[in-house]
């Protein structure tokens, strides 16, 4: 299974960006996908889940600025990242709970995908 993320780059603060995930390979199934951050110096940090339900979560810093939502056909999730500030610059890394079958979960981590976000 490859977790390919494409979308991150350099934007000024109050300015949008869209990142997304498509997982590809031995899919039976897809339980959560989420966005993880880290900045320079920072520990890595969990921005937001999406369960295959469609229940979401969000790190207290981005609610009400980011979205995250999923394709359950296409294997996918998104982020939608409104009115970035600098504080949001970070690598980015996709990260998805799958399934090759009904009994077994595995974890998987793309790589990562860089946002700039300049004052």
């Amino acid at each position: 299974v490859q977790l390919q993320a494409s979308g991150g780059g350099l934007v000024q603060a109050g300015e949008s960006l869209r990142l997304s995930c498509v997982a590809s390979g031995n899919i039976f199934s897809i339980d959560d996908m989420a966005w993880y951050r880290q900045a320079p110096g920072k520990e890595r940090e969990l921005v937001a889940s999406i369960s295959s339900g469609g229940s979401t979560k969000y790190t207290d810093a981005v609610k009400g600025r980011f979205t995250i939502s999923g394709d359950n056909n296409k294997n996918s999730a998104y982020l939608q990242m409104n009115s970035l500030k600098p504080e949001d610059t970070a690598v980015y890394r996709c990260f998805a709970e799958i399934r090759h079958s009904r009994n077994y979960q595995y974890e998987y981590w793309g790589k990562g995908t860089l946002v700039t976000v300049s004052s």
